[in-house]
């Protein structure tokens, strides 16, 4: 279980420093394009652009600011917590069908994380939907 949380709270910390580099200040944009990468610079601004046009939908689109970033930040975990989830429950499955074969310890673990993996993939996938019927449907 400890591991569970670790991998959650990694991915967690991932996303918000993919945020981070995404909303990156032009004080940095124009260190790094006095250097010479120009065509690096050139993408770190669409990916700014982007991120933020992105931001400020869901900023209009719940009509409060603190609302958007919780949806905007949701909506990441749930397209991120895919692949992550499903990594977790193909390994998980080595560890109860493949590995658990022999050891009996071994394949309870394996069920333990693949029922943990599971849990963790449909909270990550439910909880934007039920953040957003909350907030438009009962906030008014």
């Amino acid at each position: 279980m400890k591991k569970v949380i670790l991998g959650l709270m990694i991915i967690i910390l991932l996303v918000f420093i993919t945020e981070t580099v995404c909303f990156a200040n032009d004080a940095i944009i124009d260190e790094t394009t006095s250097s010479g990468n120009g065509n690096l610079i050139g993408e770190i601004s669409k990916m700014k652009e982007k991120t933020q046009g992105e931001l400020d939908d869901y900023i209009d689109r719940y009509g409060s600011e603190s609302y958007g970033i919780t949806a905007f930040v949701l909506k990441k975990i749930q397209i991120y917590s895919i692949p992550f989830c499903f990594l977790g429950v193909a390994l998980s499955a080595i560890y109860q069908y493949v590995i658990g074969i022999r050891k009996l310890d071994t394949r309870d673990k394996g069920f333990y994380s693949l029922v943990g993996f599971v849990t963790i993939f449909i909270i990550c996938q439910v909880l934007p939907l039920v953040f957003a019927i909350v907030i438009k449907g009962w906030r008014g």
